[in-house]
């Protein structure tokens, strides 16, 4: 479990699985490389996995609480990639997002996208702005809670929202506090999966992604997930998506089985050889 300069970070890694294959593991918000570890209990014949700590996240240094959160994250993923190889990149939640931003800014790099539960809000907001009433009256005790500095208070209903589906109460206390201590991350990511700072939705650039993509969403999560991926599946070109019943949010981790036969059935169809189409 190494840890080196990673996109100018400190940065802790891992590798997983003994397959020919490589991917490229990022984990969500309040996550850590290990929370891919029932996932690739079910792929080590097949890939050659990679996951390492997002900033703040982890073994990895902290945020410098000024620089962009996910092109900082995406900078990190950039010094894991090989230019002479493209591989398959696996994102949950946040992590996804940052799937989605390498695949469009470097297309060169990438063989397969897999993007679970992606935490693109841009793409919801443009095409159902009917959601930003019901989003304001879901969060709104969690960002008024940020905003009082009552940050536990706030990790727990984001938790309640977003989370494994435990209650509060039951999670670990050093889970409880490293959870608190990292709230802030899911806001400093904000500037890209709301606003689309770097703007891959504004540009168009989704409309012209090629890379095979498996789209994969819990049954029983927020609404604003399916939304998010009604708007990729009209945008992205090779796009397929499957829903895993009675999953929520947190599906690699509750789900990592049904999860991992889903990317593995995927990956079986793409080739590791895997043209970009122009």
């Amino acid at each position: 479990m190494p840890v080196d300069r990673r996109g100018g970070v400190d940065t802790h890694w891992v590798r997983m699985g003994h397959g020919h294959r490589k991917a490229l593991l990022l984990h969500c918000s309040l996550g850590h490389s290990g929370g891919w570890q029932g996932v690739a209990r079910y792929l080590d014949d097949m890939l050659d996995m990679t996951a390492f700590d997002l900033p703040g996240h982890g073994r990895s240094a902290d945020w410098d609480g000024v620089s962009d959160l996910q092109t900082v994250s995406m900078n990190m993923a950039l010094d894991f990639l090989d230019p002479d190889q493209p591989l398959d990149l696996i994102g949950h939640s946040f992590g996804g997002t940052i799937a989605l931003r390498i695949a469009v800014e470097r297309p060169e790099l990438v063989r397969s996208l897999v993007l679970i539960e992606p935490v693109f809000f841009a793409v919801a907001m443009a095409d159902r702005p009917d959601l930003l009433d019901m989003h304001d009256q879901d969060l709104g005790p969690y960002y008024r809670a940020m905003q009082a500095g009552e940050l536990e208070e706030a990790t727990r209903i984001f938790s309640g929202f977003w989370g494994d589906g435990r209650a509060w109460d039951t999670i670990p206390a050093p889970q409880r506090a490293a959870m608190v201590k990292r709230i802030r991350l899911v806001h400093a990511g904000h500037p890209q999966i709301y606003g689309d700072k770097a703007g891959i939705l504004a540009s168009g650039a989704l409309d012209r992604l090629s890379h095979p993509t498996l789209l994969i969403e819990g049954g029983d999560s927020p609404p604003y997930v399916a939304a998010i991926n009604d708007g990729l599946m009209k945008r992205l070109r090779r796009a397929e998506r499957i829903v895993v019943d009675g999953a929520g949010h947190m599906v690699p981790i509750t789900h990592p089985e049904e999860v991992a036969a889903q990317v593995r059935g995927f990956l079986e169809s793409v080739p590791e050889k895997q043209p970009v189409l122009p």
